[in-house]
């Protein structure tokens, strides 16, 4: 399904208006935290959980550390 999502100006900022149909389904509502996530196809919305957050932060160190290895590896 898609939703056409609309951007609005908040002060000197700019939001998004997300209808609650989506936020039932994304299981999020006003005062969550939501993160963007880019992907091949565009970006990509869930809901914030902290236990994930920390494990892609371990993840995005580990492969900052290890890069030529990795690099390696994919070939």
């Amino acid at each position: 399904m898609t939703y056409k999502l609309k951007l609005r100006r908040i002060g000197n900022s700019t939001g998004v208006i997300i209808n609650k149909e989506l936020l039932d389904k994304m299981r999020v509502g006003e005062g969550d935290t939501i993160i963007a996530v880019e992907t091949p196809s565009g970006f990509e919305l869930s809901a914030y959980d902290p236990a994930v957050a920390r494990q892609m932060d371990a993840a995005e160190k580990v492969m900052r550390k290890h890069r030529e290895v990795l690099r390696k590896l994919a070939e």
